[in-house]
């Protein structure tokens, strides 16, 4: 079923749009959520809580890109999710770890100061990623949006994991370099 159609199943707030929407994007946002916890109850109860959250949301949103919604809105009840769990810990999961490489480049700020602010390091991100080659994005978002580990992505590509951890570093030290060029520093 086309997103649209779906789209147009959560404004008439038909239940089948729950439906529609597990078959279609299900296993995509298990995948996600699976990849920050590593536990399967916790992700499926993720991606029903996604699935609630979208129900809420549209309307009155109208998302052009469902599967990127739902993504969205996924990882971001994962990584809440993550955070809970490992408040009273240090965790040594890929989760942190990830998010800790990507800290040499993008900083650590509890709240992002102001919308303009956001976008301009989103616009310096996606250009940066547009330079990469094709390999070296997949292996970037990979990383960085799905929080695959290291091992998994060098099997995934045939790759020796310590050349997918130099492709990560080099890639980590262009985009400060990126970022830094056009004022933005973290």
């Amino acid at each position: 079923m086309e997103d649209s159609t779906i789209v147009e199943l959560y404004f008439a707030r038909s239940e089948e749009a729950i439906a529609e929407t597990d078959k279609k994007y299900g296993k995509y946002c298990n995948y996600i959520a699976y990849n920050i916890l590593r536990s399967s109850e916790d992700a499926e109860e993720c991606v029903n809580d996604a699935y609630m959250r979208a129900w809420n949301a549209i309307p009155p949103q109208r998302p052009v890109q469902l599967s990127t919604y739902l993504g969205k809105i996924t990882r971001n009840l994962a990584l809440n999710r993550y955070k809970g769990r490992n408040a009273q810990k240090r965790g040594e999961g890929q989760v942190a770890l990830a998010l800790s490489e990507l800290e040499e480049c993008v900083g650590e700020r509890s709240e992002v100061e102001t919308l303009a602010d956001e976008m301009a390091v989103v616009e310096v991100i996606n250009q940066f990623l547009a330079r990469q080659s094709r390999l070296n994005r997949i292996v970037f978002v990979k990383r960085y949006w799905y929080l695959c580990s290291v091992k998994e992505i060098a099997e995934e590509f045939s790759m020796n994991p310590n050349r997918i951890t130099s492709m990560l570093f080099r890639m980590r030290k262009e985009l400060k370099k990126s970022l830094e060029s056009e004022g933005i520093v973290l």
